[in-house]
């Protein structure tokens, strides 16, 4: 839902997701579909990636969930420090994960993912302008 919003907001940036345990080459969870449909973004050809060398290195900008994902991604790549923030960093706020946890719960995830997608699309759109 992040990508898809952030690549939205950003169309002249390159925006990828990537998980940590994620299930890979699976289509984003129904739920996310359905609620990102209704504010008119398809994420359907969305498939699950796991995170990698290669992806935090070609990165400028890598952006977790959690302050556990920020924790594990340093880490395993020590040289992304620096360049690693939560989605909602500006709150100090972390996004739950609603997988398997119900509608309710995505959609209290998607507000937080909108809120902070926003505000780095503001901020990147800032730095990038200059």
């Amino acid at each position: 839902m992040a990508e898809a919003l952030l690549a939205q907001a950003l169309p002249d940036c390159e925006v990828s997701s990537a998980g940590l345990s994620a299930m890979v080459g699976r289509p984003a969870d129904p739920i996310a579909r359905d609620l990102m449909n209704d504010r008119g973004i398809s994420i359907e050809k969305h498939r699950a990636r796991q995170v990698s060398l290669d992806l935090c290195q070609r990165a400028d900008l890598i952006l977790v969930m959690d302050v556990e994902q920020r924790r594990d991604i340093e880490r395993r790549y020590p040289f992304v420090s620096g360049k690693v923030f939560r989605l909602c960093e500006q709150e100090k706020r972390d996004v739950p994960d609603p997988y398997q946890a119900g509608r309710a719960a995505f959609q209290t995830s998607l507000a937080l993912i909108e809120d902070g997608a926003t505000q780095w699309a503001n901020r990147i759109s800032r730095v990038s302008s200059r």
